[in-house]
């Protein structure tokens, strides 16, 4: 059986290490700003578009740089300070912000500035994701990065919880203009701490790194890199296939879930059913956290992307509320599980002269091809019912995972 380095026995054990408790608090006060701007602009653009094309291009333009671009960016994070990289992020993050706040408070938003600063916004994301990965294990080294792994998971799913609330209570209080400008403040401390922190992501290597090339031709090449370790190409082939055919297109299609559920789309009902996901992200960091009862194996990865696989395939097969809660809210233990054990897996088997590049093509299997659930999950689901799609579409994840385990075993 193919292994890689278990977690350490002391819970919550990234949050030992000083620095990254910093980093953490920090991290996640950025993701909650991200969200909170997600919350405004969303918002103000329904209210004055009603457009579901431009809805719909919002959510393709925050995945498909991760498609398009993540391998550069990994092989950027490889070459130069990844400080200065999640910086460039969160800069881009604070321009999309102010700008949404300008054109707000002058009454001049059109279609195409919508687009341009959505596009901007989804730019921001991957500049600096695989930087982050290499800070993270440069901070806590690979015995302690499945637990900074799983917690910085944890974080961005508590910033998915955490963005309404605050995004509402700036709408309600300062009104959407003023409160996306203030949400820019939210973003300043991650970027503040990042100037004053020693580490670049690069302490802990001292081969010389490879040079950073765009386009699809290059994140092939990498690919048959990895495919030299079974390893990452298992849990990039995994992570490509949970990505592609479900993702979270689910979520964009919840009102109409929740409509056959019974449950009054703009209800507490309707908004739990939505967050039960990252609740269950959140608790499943916890438990894992604390109780250390997984170790981090290509097989327990696949098991437990099978098992999402499975009940992703059940939520859509429910007939109660309490039924397709409690699923959704397993799916997010499981997700969290296999996600950050895939992650930390290829993370520490790469090659260190071409760690971001790897981590990179992994972000493109992992958050890019989400693009592609619009398709197996929103297309076909017009054609089939949405029901039926996103519970084919699971099985297609239950099929990929069953081969990949078979494969295993067979090694």
């Amino acid at each position: 059986m193919i292994r890689a380095s278990g977690p350490p026995a002391a819970r919550f054990a990234a949050l030992h290490v000083p620095d990254y408790r910093r980093f953490f608090f920090f991290a996640l006060l950025a993701a909650t700003a991200d969200n909170v701007e997600h919350v405004i602009s969303y918002w103000v653009i329904f209210q004055k578009f009603h457009s579901p094309t431009l809805g719909g291009f919002a959510v393709i333009s925050h995945w498909v740089p991760f498609l398009l671009f993540s391998v550069y960016t990994g092989a950027l994070a490889d070459r130069y300070d990844c400080r200065r990289l999640i910086q460039m992020g969160q800069g881009l993050f604070v321009l999309a912000s102010i700008s949404w706040g300008v054109l707000f408070l002058t009454n001049s938003l059109r279609v195409w500035h919508a687009v341009v600063l959505l596009l901007i916004h989804g730019a921001a994301g991957v500049v600096g994701i695989s930087a982050v990965q290499l800070i993270l294990h440069d901070m806590v080294g690979a015995e302690q990065l499945h637990s900074a792994i799983r917690l910085n998971a944890s974080s961005r799913n508590l910033a998915i919880l955490l963005g309404p609330a605050v995004g509402g209570g700036l709408m309600l209080w300062l009104g959407p203009a003023w409160g996306i400008l203030a949400n820019v403040l939210i973003y300043l401390p991650l970027t503040i701490f990042l100037i004053r922190v020693p580490y670049t992501g690069h302490g802990r290597r001292s081969e010389a790194p490879r040079r950073a090339r765009f386009g699809l031709t290059e994140a092939w090449h990498v690919f048959g890199e990895a495919r030299s370790d079974p390893r990452i190409a298992t849990m990039i082939v995994l992570g490509g296939a949970t990505s592609f055919f479900v993702g979270n297109a689910y979520q964009a299609l919840m009102p109409e879930y929740a409509h056959d559920l019974g449950t009054d789309a703009a209800g507490v009902r309707y908004s739990a059913l939505l967050a039960a996901n990252a609740a269950g992200a959140v608790l499943g960091a916890v438990l894992l956290e604390s109780t250390g009862l997984l170790r981090a194996t290509t097989r327990t990865v696949i098991v437990c992307a099978g098992l999402w696989g499975v009940t992703m395939g059940l939520f859509p097969l429910a007939t109660t509320y309490a039924v397709a809660l409690t699923i959704l809210v397993v799916a997010g233990v499981l997700n969290i599980t296999f996600t950050s054990m895939a992650q930390a897996i290829v993370q520490i088997v790469a090659p260190p002269q071409a760690r971001g590049s790897v981590v990179g093509l992994f972000n493109t299997a992992v958050l890019g091809l989400r693009a592609g659930s619009g398709v197996t999950v929103g297309v076909l689901g017009a054609l089939i019912n949405i029901h039926w799609s996103l519970a084919l579409s699971a099985a297609a994840v239950v099929v990929t995972a069953g081969v990949l385990l078979a494969r295993e075993r067979g090694g």
